[in-house]
């Protein structure tokens, strides 16, 4: 009995050893850069026919950065640490036919988001030109059209633009 008490004390042990040296390695931070405090974003560029969504972009990237990262959004380029631009595209795809017709059926909207990311106080570039995309369905059956699409789209995008700025791993 005093043998396997032994063995059970030894085994608990190592367990215990081995499951705390794997937290050896963890920090418990903020996942996006302490250095900065203050962004100011650009207005996003666009070259597409389609007007008003570099609007929506913007609005809702200076959204998410206030809601999901400790920066604040500044107005004023000179108070800032950082700044980000870039420029948005816009498409639209199919991604089913009626097959008696032609027409189709189901199509999507896509948007491109290629951006920036530059810390003005040292000249560093954070991000350069990376790109995010995002597509969203959409089906004249369903009541719905591009207008409807591209908003959830650009909205997808800015939220993923926003991620992309966290400190590498």
């Amino acid at each position: 009995m005093k043998r396997w008490q032994n063995i059970l004390t030894a085994v608990l042990t190592a367990v215990a050893l081995v499951g705390m040296s794997g937290c050896a390695g963890y920090a418990n931070r903020w996942p996006y850069p302490e250095q900065i405090h203050t962004v100011y974003v650009e207005m996003f560029d666009t070259s597409d026919f389609r007007r008003g969504y570099e609007y929506q972009l913007t609005d809702a990237i200076c959204k998410y950065l206030e809601a999901q990262t400790p920066y604040k959004i500044v107005s004023d380029r000179n108070l800032a640490d950082s700044i980000l631009s870039g420029t948005l595209q816009t498409g639209q795809g199919v991604l089913s036919m009626d097959r008696y017709t032609g027409k189709p059926l189901e199509q999507e909207a896509i948007v491109r988001v290629t951006f920036t990311w530059k810390d003005l106080r040292t000249g560093q570039v954070l991000i350069n030109q990376e790109t995010v995309a995002a597509a969203e369905p959409y089906s004249a059956f369903l009541s719905q059209d591009f207008e409807y699409s591209a908003a959830r789209a650009v909205n997808k995008a800015a939220q993923r633009l926003v991620e992309r700025m966290e400190s590498a791993w």
